[in-house]
């Protein structure tokens, strides 16, 4: 029998072992091709994507090569430790070093062809299903399935590279250990770990601080401060499981009457030395599900503005120059010619704004005239303001500020030409997007506006007073190929003349749309991909840990068997042995988690007035779901070997 003939063998007889081993690799390969199949699609980038970059694409591969590697690297040392009997034997008959790193070299990347082969056999075929569900996503016409040497040369290239690195990694990184410590496995262990008082109240501070700046940054404007909360949360979670969990274990332990239960003497003693033995096991697990909360996470904002998109955002068209702006006619004349060649109906209505000074905040504030805005109003069918002389109401930029200023009184004069005014209400809706108004916008009578004759004393101000166009378009989100020729304009004079600000302003809501319906899509392609890798690859760590220390765990429970453990107990016990091992790795994810969104959701409300809570519960509730699903299906694979 040759060498190769021999890993070859060795492959097959520990198929139990290496069988979770190729399934991971597996999978990994057929997610990377599928992805790869849909990234050098020829059809993509006619599409809603085609207007989006696809460096987003790249950089999502880049990511889960990246993570594929760490994941297939962790996976190989855990199995390597389950094998490491058999190392003992073969080094005990005279195998020399240099042998057996050829030997787990060859049977590495025995398994990585197969699992390279059938991953993108399995890809392939299940990719036009793949296609039919982008197809609906980004809202294409059609997606269909192709062939091009593309996909298959990428995919090989890269996991014939990742499992040649992994096989020299394993094997010239893990460290050296002595014979009788081969023999023994993981059993060596025991002894050599202990914690320390000081990190564990390091641990336990660390993460403390970081949902104290998380809630911090979330309320006020010290954005900076998002820059230490990543350092603080992976210090503070290590620290947490290698030094504080053993700690409360250990008081626990000490407390007689807590401790010394019939179940809980058994299971403290156990998940004692199961968390000095399993630090680096628990970190990783804890942050890859936090990076699969976050990746989910922000699936759920970007779907909550999509959602909200057509309430924060009620006009079609906004045009928006000065009073002097050289191309207000034409293109307001183009605008109009071009919704009557596409066939959309629409109410177009002019304002003259005012700027003035309010005596009240000594701050500028622009002013409607009523009619102006009656006219848009009775497009939307909103009732109409019916003001006298000196009244005036606030216009709301955003559903807080209806809030804030619901009953607000403010008596105030509008400086530059000795107008008083008391606002003493706020119009009940939504009717101008947050880009378009002030903070300080309000509506006065058309008598006091006539009085306004005296520009702005402020000389920096770039507007004193602008004419806006709005458009009220039933279909605006038929309207992104309108003014194109106009915002390309826009665009050029901004490049072309930095020292001078544009004469106008051009928003198109259907075109903003569809690049923020584009950006959603191509996130939630790369979002789901990440989330569903760091789903798996969280339970695995988790599966891969048990399995080595299997042999170990039969034992241990064959004994309490022979002392009259029941079947029930027995189950007792297992729950207690693995419910921790689940759930507070998760659970200290999705505290982590929580606390990012908390810090989201106070970021989004001040910038886009954005609720992304139910979202969010939601995508918890399917992770805890799908956790507990998986936790019964261990439990299930761990019992029947347990009693085998």
């Amino acid at each position: 029998m040759t060498f190769r003939q021999f890993a070859y063998r060795n492959v097959v007889r520990n198929s139990r072992i290496y069988g979770a081993f190729f399934m991971a690799s597996f999978f990994s390969v057929a997610v990377f091709f599928i992805y790869s199949m849909l990234m050098f699609h020829p059809d993509i980038e006619r599409g809603i994507l085609g207007e989006v970059s696809l460096i987003g694409m790249v950089g999502a591969e880049i990511v889960l090569v990246l993570f594929t590697l760490f994941f297939l690297y962790y996976s190989m040392s855990a199995f390597l430790e389950a094998r490491s009997h058999e190392f003992a034997i073969l080094l005990h008959l005279g195998m020399e070093k240099r042998q057996m790193n050829k030997l787990v070299f060859l049977e590495t990347m025995i398994i990585g062809a197969g699992s390279i082969i059938v991953g993108i056999v399995f890809g392939f075929s299940f990719s036009k299903f793949f296609f039919m569900i982008v197809r609906e996503i980004l809202h294409l016409d059609e997606l269909p399935l192709y062939v091009s040497w593309q996909p298959f040369l990428l995919t090989i290239g890269v996991f014939t590279s990742a499992f040649v690195v992994i096989s020299f990694i394993s094997v010239y990184f893990t460290r050296e250990r002595k014979l009788r410590d081969l023999i023994k496995g993981s059993d060596y262990l025991n002894s050599l770990t202990t914690y320390s008082k000081i990190r564990a109240v390091y641990g336990i501070t660390l993460i403390l601080t970081t949902y104290i700046l998380a809630f911090v940054v979330g309320h006020t404007s010290l954005i900076g401060l998002t820059l230490l909360i990543p350092f603080s949360a992976t210090f503070g979670t290590y620290y947490f499981f290698s030094d504080s969990v053993p700690c409360f274990l250990d008081l626990a332990r000490g407390k007689r009457k807590f401790h010394w239960q019939r179940y809980r003497l058994l299971s403290l003693a156990e998940q004692t030395h199961i968390m000095m033995d399993n630090v680096k096991m628990f970190f990783v697990v804890t942050m890859v599900s936090t990076l699969a909360f976050l990746s989910v996470g922000v699936l759920a904002t970007m779907s909550s503005y999509t959602t909200q998109y057509d309430r924060l955002n009620p006009l079609g068209l906004v045009y928006k120059g000065d009073i002097d702006n050289p191309y207000e006619r034409e293109h307001i004349n183009s605008l109009r010619l071009q919704l009557e060649e596409k066939g959309l109906s629409y109410q177009l209505s002019r304002f003259v704004v005012v700027k003035q000074t309010s005596s009240f905040t000594q701050n500028e504030v622009e002013v409607f005239r009523e009619s102006d805005m009656n006219v848009l109003l009775s497009s939307y069918s909103y009732p109409l303001l019916n003001m006298d002389s000196g009244e005036a109401v606030f216009i709301p930029y955003s559903e807080d500020s209806l809030k804030k200023l619901k009953d607000r009184v403010v008596h105030t004069v509008l400086e530059e030409n000795s107008i008083p005014i008391t606002i003493d209400s706020v119009y009940p809706k939504i009717v101008f997007p947050g880009s378009i108004v002030s903070v300080n916008s309000i509506v006065i009578s058309d008598e006091d506006f006539a009085n306004l004759i005296n520009p702005i004393s402020e000389k920096n101000i770039i507007q004193p007073s602008y004419h806006l166009f709005t458009f009220v378009i039933p279909q605006w989100m038929e309207t992104k190929e309108i003014g194109k020729d106009i915002d390309y304009l826009e665009s050029n004079l901004y490049f072309l003349k930095k020292d001078k600000f544009s004469p106008f302003y051009f928003e198109n809501a259907g075109l903003n749309y569809s690049y923020i319906l584009a950006t959603y899509s191509l996130f939630t392609l790369v979002g789901v991909l990440v989330a569903t890798v760091f789903l798996l690859a969280a339970g695995s760590f988790i599966y891969f840990k048990l399995h080595t220390s299997l042999e170990r765990e039969k034992r241990k429970f064959d004994v309490l068997k022979r002392m009259g453990l029941t079947d029930t107990e027995l189950k007792k016990l297992v729950n207690r042995h693995l419910f921790p091992q689940f759930f507070l790795p998760w659970g200290v994810a999705m505290m982590h988690s929580a606390f990012a969104f908390l810090m989201v959701q106070g970021i989004l409300k001040d910038i886009a007035n954005i609720s992304i809570v139910k979202e969010v519960f939601f995508a918890f509730g399917f992770f805890v779901l799908i956790q507990v699903v998986y936790f019964y299906l261990i439990r299930w694979r761990y019992i029947s070997h347990i009693r085998s």
